[in-house]
């Protein structure tokens, strides 16, 4: 992640719930600075109204889009033609498309082979193709609000366990990915393998399983063992991580 990353968000308003607006701008803040907020829907709609009343909050800027055509999705036509200009206008080095829609698996494409970082946000039923088309995928149901999680027992946030599952798909992902980034006494570090994992499976997040980072993931899983090692300046502890024979 790339900390002064100018992004360019565009919501799709007609498939995306007003309710996850919060959760989903302070996620999208974690990646870089959102320089260009749009929202785009026929806004003559009722189904629309819930984010009328979001978006001066946000300083989101709503796309007025006509259906001009019965089937016809005039809206993911109208927010793929202002992600070209954006690109083209070289203001912004990165974009997240928040739409639970396949139909900007070709954009997200387009925008990576122009060298933009691209995040893409939706919910979970999102077709996988727009999934790997991006960067890094966050599923919206995991941007919980505080009516969806609950307290551990040091009375800090954590995600109610019952609702997550880490199969063993997802332990050979894992396993696969510190033997990749090992080096000849098997050891790998973290943030080298979080990145593989993403490289391998933009949507994979430590969130889904009920974890808020990779690190106590992993902790939890005994096909794994880890090591903290001083940095040589001694300010930060780096994190490594062994598959167990």
């Amino acid at each position: 992640m790339i900390k002064d990353t100018k992004i360019a968000v565009l919501i799709d308003g007609d498939n995306i719930p007003s309710k996850y607006i919060t959760e989903m701008m302070e996620e999208i803040a974690k990646y870089g600075t959102p320089t260009i907020k749009r929202i785009y829907g026929d806004w003559t709609k009722p189904h629309l109204s819930k984010w009328k009343n979001v978006l001066l909050e946000n300083a989101i800027t709503p796309i007025q889009q006509y259906g001009y055509t019965t089937g016809k999705n005039a809206t993911d036509s109208a927010m793929i033609i202002d992600a070209m200009d954006i690109l083209y206008s070289e203001k912004v080095n990165g974009f997240c498309l928040v739409s639970s829609d396949s139909d900007f698996t070709k954009l997200a494409t387009r925008l990576r082979e122009a060298a933009m970082v691209v995040y893409g946000m939706g919910e979970k039923k999102t077709p996988n193709p727009f999934i790997v088309a991006c960067d890094k995928f966050i599923y919206l149901e995991i941007l919980a609000s505080d009516d969806d999680v609950e307290k551990d027992d040091k009375g800090k946030k954590a995600k109610k366990a019952n609702l997550y599952n880490i199969t063993p798909k997802v332990i050979k992902l894992l396993h696969n990915s510190v033997d990749d980034a090992a080096d000849d006494d098997g050891w790998a570090f973290l943030g080298d393998v979080g990145s593989l994992i993403l490289k391998k499976q933009p949507n994979f997040d430590s969130r889904n399983f009920g974890f808020q980072k990779l690190t106590p993931l992993f902790k939890s899983l005994p096909q794994f063992e880890m090591e903290q090692r001083d940095q040589s300046n001694g300010r930060f502890k780096l994190i490594y991580v062994k598959n167990k024979d």
